[in-house]
């Protein structure tokens, strides 16, 4: 009996000295990592201890920027055992982006390593919102601009004047899109990745996103489906398209055996996702503007997917532009210009297609009262066995 009282004796011992091991890896931490304030207007945050605190912490704040904002107070002392909340305002003095962090003394380095804040200083709240709005019509006019095409592919039972290079190069890009968003989304052992190498950064990819590329590799394997199925006449994958997604299989393929083989991080393997993607983006659009050049038309491949795509990319800049703006952050457009650029090659190349479609072949145009419903059925006659007829290019 005494041998069994002792070991649970010891057993509490343990515990104990676990529990106060614990106690003295607490963390302050805050209530929020990300504020927006607006210029000469007050936002607070709150440090508080995540734990029981068991030595004095001595609190002082800095910024990586020393005339966008101020914090009252800059330092503050946490005492052991303080379970209050420790308030610290912030005024905003200058549009920007500013990182508030914590430091203390060297044995209490750790305990504060938890207490930063990402502070976004805007000029107005009205062209917050105003860019929230412009993000959500690009993100429905992008997402919507996929079913032109198939409708019209759809009614004309046919896929005649769709260019299959285009068609390969998207599900591919939009696949590689998808993976890039899903992993840093789902997987937590990107997102521990990102986390080590951007600690006070904040995780790029949002749901919009994952749904978005998700859902536009779902509307271009549909129309890949209606390639199988419809009319396509001699229509098929180019080889200089083949030797092209060749380069791009062998990148991805090389780079994922790199990540396996620990010679890279997986993280950086999504990153070589995302360059193969955005240099698809920019080469996509030149098959089927090769292809309506030779034809001398449009008929068969919709305007409404351009004109969806221009809205979509016209607001997408805008916002970036809004943004710069309100933010003060001009370096985010001519510091680094790829999204900015991909953004304006996209909507020049939508302008080009669009006089292609109104202006040098619009004779060539198919007679409609929509050019979202163009339809080639020809009236039902007797002596005909099918009413579908085969266009003339």
């Amino acid at each position: 009996m005494d041998r069994h009282v002792s070991t649970f004796y010891l057993a509490f011992l343990l515990l104990a000295t676990v529990a106060l091991g614990n106690a003295q890896t607490s963390l302050l931490t805050v209530d929020s990592h990300d504020i927006t304030v607006l210029l000469n207007t007050n936002e607070t945050f709150v440090v508080f201890a995540n734990g029981l605190i068991t030595t004095d912490v001595q609190v002082t704040l800095g910024t990586d920027s020393e005339d966008h904002l101020d914090l009252d107070p800059a330092s503050f002392l946490y005492p052991a055992g303080g379970t209050q909340n420790q308030s610290v305002v912030i005024t905003g003095r200058s549009a920007g982006y500013v990182k508030v962090t914590a430091d203390s003394d060297a044995a209490d380095a750790e305990i504060v390593k938890d207490v930063f804040v990402r502070v976004t200083v805007a000029k107005s709240r009205a062209l917050i919102y105003t860019s929230i709005v412009f993000g959500w019509v690009y993100f429905v006019a992008w997402s919507v601009s996929f079913y032109p095409q198939i409708w019209i592919n759809y009614r004309r039972k046919s896929v005649e004047g769709l260019n299959f290079d285009f068609l390969a190069l998207n599900i591919v890009g939009f696949t590689l899109y998808s993976m890039f968003n899903c992993g840093l989304y789902f997987i937590e052992g990107l997102q521990k990745e990102y986390e080590d190498r951007y600690p006070l950064g904040l995780n790029p990819v949002m749901l919009n996103d994952v749904v978005f590329s998700l859902h536009a590799m779902f509307a271009t394997t549909i129309t890949i489906l209606q390639c199988c199925f419809y009319q396509r006449a001699q229509q098929k994958v180019s080889f200089i398209a083949y030797g092209i997604l060749a380069i791009f299989a062998v990148v991805v393929i090389v780079s994922a055996g790199l990540a396996g083989g620990a010679v890279i991080h997986w993280l950086d393997f999504l990153y070589y996702c995302s360059y193969v993607k955005l240099t698809i983006t920019i080469i996509k659009y030149v098959p089927q503007a090769l292809m309506n050049y030779r034809r001398k038309s449009t008929s068969g491949w919709s305007i409404g997917n351009i004109l969806l795509d221009f809205t979509g990319g016209t607001l997408s800049m805008l916002q970036m532009i809004l943004n710069a703006h309100n933010y003060d952050d001009w370096v985010s457009i001519f510091g680094d210009p790829t999204k900015f650029g991909l953004g304006l090659f996209s909507v020049l190349f939508d302008i080009f297609f669009m006089l292609q479609h109104y202006v040098f072949y619009r004779h060539s145009r198919e007679s409609s009262s929509s050019d979202l419903t163009t339809v080639t059925e020809a009236p039902n006659r007797s002596n005909e066995p099918s009413d579908v007829t085969t266009e003339k290019y």
